[in-house]
This record gives C-alpha cells, structure tokens and sequence, in this order.
C-alpha cells in the first residue's frame, strides 16, 4: 500500500517529516506497509483484532445499542517515539508526579501551598474531589499517588504538552499489555529490528510497587488484592487481567470485612488479613460508613482501618483533587513551589473560568476554543468550539456564566496524526498518549503507553466511549 497519496494535512505527523520522508525510526516501518497489498493489511487488522476478541480485552458501553461488551477498536499501524524524545518525557512525568503527590499529601495536612497563595484556597476547598474525611491522612511511606495515567498530546510544533491527568483509577494499560501480544505477531520482523522497549514488565512492576507501600505493621509477604465494583463496570477486563497477570485475588466490596480492627478477605478457609488494596472504585463508594452510605460496592468501616495505619489503598482515598482540570492548570506552579524547578513538560494554555478577565476571553472566543467541565472525563461534559453550531456554543456560555468555577477552556490543539487504516487506505488520524507511572520504592515509567486514535475523521476526540480506538506505541532503545 504505497503512501504516494498519503496527506498530512498541514498536522505534525509522527510518521512522516514536512517532505514526506520518514521520521528516525519509521524508515523500515514505511518500506513493510508500502510493501503490503490492501487485502494483505485488511488480512493482518482482521487477525488483529480476532486475536484481540478471542483473548477477551473488551469493555463495557453503557446502553449500547449492539449490547454491553465490545473490544476497543484497534489499528495495526503503531505508533513509534524516538529515544531521546522519550527520555525528556519520561524525565518531565517523574518531575511532574513528584510535585503532584507533595502537592496532595499538602492540601490534606499543612496546606501551605494555599497559605501562601500560590493556588487560590476556594478553588481546591470547592472541588468536588477535595474530600474533608481525608484531612490529616498520613498514607504508608507518604505516597498518594500509587498509579497516575498523565496525558500528553503534540501540537503542531512537534512538543509533548500534558493535556490532563488521572490520578484516581487510570485505565487502559491492559490494551497496552494486549495489544504488544498482537503487533508481535503482525509486524515480527519490524518489531524485532526495531529494538523496542518491553511493556510486559508492567504487572511485575506494579506487583513490586504496591508490595513496597504496605503498612508498617506485619510480617512475611504482604497479601494484595484488586478491589473491583464487579463485572459491569467497563474496565472489568482489565481489574482480573491485572489480578491474574500479578497472581493476586480478585476481589469486590462483599469479598472484604473488617474484624478485630483489619481488613480481611473471606476464603473457603476463613478469612485471611489483607494488607494492601488497590482498589479500582471511585472514593465515593469506598466505605459507606464514611463516604456514601448507599454504596453497596465498598466495605463498612475501610477507612477506620485505613487512618490506623492497617491497610495500604492505592490510589489513596482524595488523590481525585489533583484530577480536577482547573487544579490541573496550576500544576506547572506546583513544580516551582515543592521543587523550585520549572516544568519540563508544559501544560496546554490553559483559562480558567472563574477569572474575570479570563473568563470574558473565553465567552468571546468561545469558536476558538475547547471548553471541559472540571471533574467530567471520557470525551462528556465538552465543548469543541470550532466544530461546534452556535447554538451549542451558546448554550455552554450560559453554563459557564451560571458555574464559572466549574470550566477551564484550551486553544484546540492541532493533535499529531499517525497513517491509520481506513476503509483500505492509509489516513492521518489524530492521537494521544497515555503513559503509566508507578510510584513506589521509585518513580517507574512504562516506556510508551496507550496510544488513542480518534478513527473519525477530522474528529479530536480519542476516548473510547466517542468511537476512539487505540494503537502500539514502540518506544525505541537508545
């Protein structure tokens, strides 16, 4: 399939340079595609995603119309990032958790950060994740943020810009773990040549970390468990993959019980103390006692034992906060502050809202301009300006004037494209990146990540739940 047609539409391509010639690292993975005929490639994204199917890396879509379990589309054309650029990511990703994680462990104790201005106090204090019952939370080993999923995005200069990040329950690295099983097998000789880093590392890793940030108290091997809400939630795949991948149990609320001041686990031997959880349910349904007493997804008394310092969770309970996208848009300040050092991966311009001047910016230019609700994630809760109608435009207008608070608004972004296969031929479709961080003993970054592709065309959304679907990322050794 030869790329003589191929436009890069005036977007970064990772593939390809301004001349069309192939980027460091591609060269080989260009000649393999313009290699191939159409039924060739159709043949191996079809094997693709049988093999995907057949392994059972699906989710959940809520009220889909074809029914409720779907793989995540995939497209077999990867994508490739050189060494050195992604040493600097990498290098920017463990600077940028560092701070977030002092930032978290700050606004639930001290809180200096808000007495010395540097983030407005009402903006953290109205978040709808700033949780109160976490207040003076000393979690093991000082650690908060156990798992983060940061996302990066290029603009048309060719930069990584982090775009947001998810601190809570990040999902998808199971598609990432998956998907390397499958391109394996599609491109073997390009892979093997193309001296990729491993990401098959990652349970062995994840396994280490969450063994690392037991408690204090105990002896002998730590037990961890996965907590899940149970198999309608829409990453239910990934929650067993990960348990079973680490050798661990699987476990929802029921499962759990606190007895004798512990956390313990029923086994058809009785129950068995469990010391670290990581749990993959939102702190809202935690702990009925503490957080929502209609919760029937969490265990009675959880977070007792978590204060007592008998129990590890991760992510801990009030990390959300730092999820919140109009904190998000101090993060670069928070860098300075807790390391008194600049941020080497930059934020998206971003305005807040609740600012005056900014906010008249923002209802002015609202054509211009990507608008998201602060704790909505999944592509919900978004204007895009430019390729909205004017009525939509209107509308968000109003709901920022009624709730300034509640939005931050982004230039759009001209995301990078990588050749995806569609309908037979190769296009340009725009992309994210996901990459995983591990924060235990150390800061572990799995090299490369989930790659999301939006499939529509001219779309720049790439979540899932809006028709996005997902590629290899191939991180090369240096």
């Amino acid at each position: 399939m030869r790329f003589d047609a191929y436009d890069t539409g005036g977007f970064f391509d990772e593939m390809f340079d301004a001349e069309g010639k192939p980027r460091p690292g591609y060269a080989l993975l260009a000649r393999k595609l313009a290699e191939q005929s159409v039924e060739e490639l159709a043949r191996r994204q079809a094997a693709a995603e049988s093999a995907l199917m057949n392994i059972g890396a699906t989710f959940n879509v809520y009220g889909h119309e074809a029914g409720t379990e779907k793989i995540m589309p995939f497209d077999i054309v990867p994508r490739i990032v050189p060494a050195d650029e992604w040493a600097k990511a990498e290098k920017g990703l463990k600077q940028r958790i560092t701070a977030l994680n002092l930032f978290v462990n700050d606004i639930y104790n001290d809180q200096k950060i808000l007495k010395d201005g540097v983030v407005p106090a009402d903006i953290v204090l109205s978040a709808a994740s700033f949780l109160k019952p976490c207040i003076g939370l000393k979690p093991p080993k000082g650690i908060w943020t156990h798992v983060v999923g940061t996302d990066l995005v290029r603009d048309r200069d060719g930069l990584f810009y982090v775009l947001e990040d998810n601190l809570r329950t990040p999902s998808g690295v199971s598609y990432v773990l998956e998907n390397r099983q499958v391109m394996k097998r599609t491109f073997p000789q390009v892979f093997e040549a193309s001296r990729v880093h491993p990401v098959d590392i990652y349970p062995s890793r994840l396994l280490e970390m969450l063994q690392h940030v037991r408690t204090g108290s105990g002896t002998g091997q730590p037990n961890v468990v996965v907590l899940t809400p149970g198999p309608f939630n829409s990453a239910y795949f990934e929650h067993s993959f990960l348990a079973q991948q680490m050798g661990i149990e699987l476990v929802e609320g029921r499962d759990l019980v606190v007895r004798d001041g512990y956390v313990h686990m029923r086994t058809t031997r009785g129950f068995q103390r469990v010391d670290v959880i990581y749990r993959r349910i939102d702190d809202s349904f935690l702990d009925p006692e503490t957080f929502r007493p209609d919760s029937m997804l969490g265990v009675p008394g959880l977070m007792d034992v978590y204060r007592a310092g008998r129990v590890t969770l991760a992510n801990a309970p009030g990390t959300g906060v730092a999820d919140d996208k109009v904190i998000y848009a101090y993060v670069p300040k928070m860098v300075k502050y807790y390391l008194g050092e600049d941020a080497i991966l930059p934020n998206v311009p971003t305005f807040v809202c609740f600012d005056d001047k900014e906010r008249a910016h923002v209802l002015a230019n609202l054509d211009k301009m990507v608008v998201k609700a602060a704790n909505e994630s999944g592509g919900y809760g978004m204007l895009m300006g430019p390729q909205a109608s004017q009525a939509e435009r209107d509308a968000f207008g109003d709901l920022i004037r009624k709730n300034p608070r509640n939005y931050i608004a982004q230039p759009l972004l001209g995301l990078s494209r990588v050749p995806t296969i569609i309908d037979g031929a190769l296009e340009g479709r725009h992309v994210d990146l996901r990459p995983y961080i591990l924060y235990g003993e150390d800061i572990f970054v799995l090299p490369g990540g989930l790659t999301r592709v939006a499939l529509k065309k001219g779309s720049f959304v790439v979540n899932s739940s809006q028709g996005g679907g997902s590629k290899d990322t191939w991180v090369l050794r240096g």
